[in-house]
Formats: structure tokens, sequence, C-alpha cells
């Protein structure tokens, strides 16, 4: 799989919304980010845009998306926010540009729509944080993006040791995202192989037993019996009913993967979390699980 040419000082980066509808000085800080590093940021047409909860119509977003993608002075894509609506342009844009000229697609959460539908098509995005908030995040979250972006080491270190963890060593291209998008994603045209890869999991805001019916369905359908390791970053704000679904979400990944050997780390810094640093997602890793720390190297 083909990766994306790092980026030179000078090159331009569209900020562009697929989901929920976003204003300029609510990316305002991102927008200096990038000026700092060198870069001009560039705003999609739909930055500003508005159609109920979404940033334009499917029409209009879809057309910014492929506005930027075919633009051959666009380097990168950064998505403004996620939400709810990256799903519905899928089917609306046509990828084959990126054969010519590789960009990277950034964001996470709703935009794993997006990153699955590459993975399926063989082209390469970065799992990272989105524009709106990333001044809020950790100082690791941007230094580790700026890293990636301009092609130096993109390696994470974590000390988040957990009792449920399975150490070991695997590689394998890195795949997945937020758990609920990629659940609503199987059996769809966007399903990628997940054959010897290293799968990651990260979600917010969802129900305990909802957290098993999802981890039930990645394992019926054999997708946890055909990766080679697991990568389980915040799971964040979950929510459980009147009567205690009895399980945290970790103790019930932990169950859907234990028939498994091979290596599983929890409270990875990725996903809705303080510290969510970027993951390549179609480039082969390699994962190692130790009672001191974890480690993910390129």
């Amino acid at each position: 799989m083909s990766l994306p040419p790092p980026l030179q000082t000078g090159d331009q980066v569209a900020i562009i919304a697929t989901a929920r509808c976003i204003s300029k000085a609510e990316i305002q800080p991102a927008i200096d980010l990038l000026k700092s590093w060198g870069l001009k940021p560039i705003l999609g047409s739909s930055i500003g845009l508005q159609e109920h909860q979404f940033a334009g119509s499917d029409q209009e977003r879809a057309k910014d998306f492929q506005d930027q993608l075919d633009h051959p002075d666009i380097k990168a894509i950064w998505c403004a926010r996620g939400g709810y609506g990256s799903v519905r342009l899928i089917d609306h844009i046509d990828f084959s540009s990126l054969k010519k000229q590789p960009k990277w697609i950034i964001g996470y959460s709703d935009v794993t729509a997006i990153h699955l539908h590459l993975q399926s098509l063989s082209f390469a995005s970065l799992h990272a944080q989105m524009a709106l908030g990333i001044e809020i995040k950790s100082s690791s979250t941007s230094i580790q993006l700026q890293k990636v972006l301009f092609g130096d080491d993109a390696s994470i270190y974590s000390k988040n040791i957990h009792p449920l963890q399975k150490n070991g060593v695997a590689s394998g291209e890195i795949i997945g995202g937020n758990l609920s998008v990629l659940y609503s994603i199987l059996g769809s045209s966007s399903t990628p192989s997940f054959e010897g890869k290293i799968l990651f999991l990260e979600d917010l805001d969802e129900y305990l037993y909802h957290i098993d019916r999802m981890m039930q369905s990645l394992k019926r359908s054999g997708v946890l019996k055909v990766i080679k390791g697991l990568i389980v970053g915040g799971m964040t704000d979950m929510n459980d009913n009147t009567i205690p679904f009895g399980k945290t979400a970790e103790e019930t990944i932990s169950e859907a993967v234990q028939d498994y050997n091979y290596p599983v780390c929890f409270h990875f810094p990725a996903g809705h979390t303080h510290a969510n640093l970027p993951l390549i997602f179609g480039k082969v890793a390699r994962l190692e699980v130790s009672s001191s720390q974890i480690q993910l190297t390129y």
C-alpha cells in the first residue's frame, strides 16, 4: 500500500467538514497550528455551511471532498469534526485520484467510515485528531501529528499497562477506528479485509451492553479470529442501565478475544482521550505488549 509523501513547507492542507456543521471560528486554533508548521490552510466550501446538523447537504459536502481530492495543490485533507454524516458521502466520491496523487485523509470517530472504505480500496489514511479541539488535547497530540505529516518517526510508546492485556508481539497493517462506526460498516461494500492486520478500536458514550453486542458481531463475523493483534484506545464515558451490565468495556472486549493467541492492549493513547496520537492506517507496524510498556513502531 503506497503512502502519501511527506509534507513540505508551503504545502496546502484543506480543512473540510464531512459530517456535522462547523464555523471557521471553531477551527481557528487548527488554522493557526498549520500556519505555525509552515503549511497553508485552505478552507473547503463546506466550512460554515449548515443543513440541520450537517455541514450542508450530502451533495455539497461530497463536492467539497471531491474538489480537494482532485486538486493537485492540496497535499492533505484534514476533517474538521465528527458527529455523524461521513458515511453518507462515500458512494458519491471517486477516490481514484489517490492512485496518482496519494494524500493523507486525517480524522477519527465518524471519519472511521472513510478510513475503512479507503482501506477496502488499498489506500492509506491517518487516524488522528480532527481540526476541532486540537488545542485542548495534549501537546503530544499535535507534536505527533506534525511528525507523521512531515515524514518523521511516528512510533508510540505507552506506559498504560492494564491487568487484562495479553503480552506478545505482532506485525501487520493497522486498521479499524471507532467501534460503533466499524460495526455499522460490516457487510457493506466498504468492508475491508481484516486478515493479518492489527485492529484498533475506540468508542465514546456507548452503553456497556452495546459494546458487548458489537464485539459479539466482530467475533461471529470472523474479524477477531483473523487479526494479528488488538489495540484498544479510549473507551470513554461509557453508560450503564439501571440494572448494571456487570462488566466494564475492557472486560467485555477481553472476554471476546480470550480464545485467540495474539497481543492485546488497553487504554492506548488514541481516540476520544486527552492524548489522541495518530495511527497510520495501511502501514505495517510492529506491536509489542509487555509488562513494562506498549510499543507501536513502524
